[in-house]
């Protein structure tokens, strides 16, 4: 309760000292919570572009607590704007800070499967303090086919399933496989001309696809790679033996042949056979929709304000996809939480 007195005839509020020690107090104690003796520690990420500042973000948020928090950025230290994982190594790997306070992280591209042959690989095998993706990149991320299907929905407001991404993924994963696993032999070696990877993507991308008959596509590819793995074998049958053996040492690294677009280069297998995929399969359930909008709505005015409001709603599913968050059963990403885990329990 206030008290009211005067004081040199004006008058003011007089609070009680018992009153006014335990507001006291707890104003203390509110500043004390607001301002803890020890803040928390700033780790900062270095990543390689501006979408993997956003993948790393959502990874590393898992392990954000009262002692640390993650700062995600390009690197610094340059005058220039700088990308790539070369200048994320350079900046990273020779800063004297590199541990607890600085990471970088980095798709792994071939190095995860060369096992320290070159001297990239060395350096994303080797430190602690580099974090990789595994598979190749984020890309391979984005089109990991469990998700595809949900990829779909948030494109296109239908739930419909009409393909199955994860067969169509794994078929096209085990006949890519064997013309694969000659290119990562040479790669392996350090020769990077033999069989360069333009012309892997030449032979494995994908033509235009029936969603009706998705098996026509992947004979067209059968053809393709059948043919390749002849001129291989006939140019260096004294590899044939050693290129198997190759494939027992990479099985250990995860790769196996029903997974084998998940260790192939991500902007290609996003542009060059997944997207060829998803966005006849996103065609026919929009149209699915309009037509569903078309048959229900009485009269003209609600078909388009109907039809106005799904398009707003819809969006374009090139733009979805590199939002796809729905990859985290993926064994790789598991990899990456334990890494992570291991810096930072």
């Amino acid at each position: 309760m206030l008290a009211q007195g005067r004081n040199d005839d004006i008058n003011e509020v007089v609070m009680p000292k018992t009153l006014k020690h335990s507001l006291s107090s707890k104003y203390l104690e509110a500043a004390r919570l607001l301002s803890p003796k020890k803040k928390r520690k700033r780790v900062v990420a270095y990543v390689e572009s501006y979408d993997d500042i956003a993948f790393w973000r959502d990874i590393l948020n898992n392990f954000e607590n009262d002692k640390r928090y993650f700062e995600v950025m390009l690197p610094a230290g340059s005058r220039n704007l700088v990308h790539g994982k070369k200048s994320v190594l350079m900046q990273s790997l020779q800063s004297e800070q590199l541990g607890e306070n600085l990471i970088a992280c980095v798709d792994s591209d071939y190095d995860f499967l060369l096992q320290g042959a070159s001297d990239s690989s060395k350096q994303v095998n080797s430190s602690p303090y580099v974090l990789q993706t595994y598979c190749y990149a984020i890309e391979n991320y984005w089109c990991y086919a469990d998700s595809l299907h949900d990829v779909c929905v948030k494109a296109t407001l239908n739930d419909h399933q009409i393909f199955d991404f994860k067969q169509f993924l794994t078929d096209y994963s085990t006949i890519v496989y064997p013309l694969f696993m000659w290119n990562v032999y040479f790669y392996r070696r350090c020769d990077w001309s033999t069989f360069p990877m333009k012309r892997l993507h030449e032979n494995t991308a994908l033509g235009n696809i029936s969603i009706k008959n998705p098996r026509q596509v992947l004979d067209n590819l059968q053809h393709k790679v059948d043919r390749e793995l002849e001129y291989w074998t006939s140019r260096f049958p004294e590899l044939v033996d050693e290129v198997e053996k190759e494939k027992k040492k990479v099985e250990e690294l995860g790769l196996t042949p029903d997974n084998t677009y998940l260790y192939m280069q991500g902007h290609h297998i996003m542009d060059a056979v997944v997207l060829r995929v998803l966005i006849p399969v996103c065609a026919q359930l929009r149209k699915e929709q309009e037509d569903m909008i078309r048959r229900k709505s009485v009269h003209v005015q609600q078909f388009d304000n109907e039809l106005t409001s799904y398009e707003r709603s819809a969006m374009p599913v090139e733009v979805v996809i590199r939002q796809n968050k729905a990859y985290t059963s993926l064994f790789c990403y598991r990899w990456i939480l334990e890494d992570i885990y291991n810096i930072f329990p």
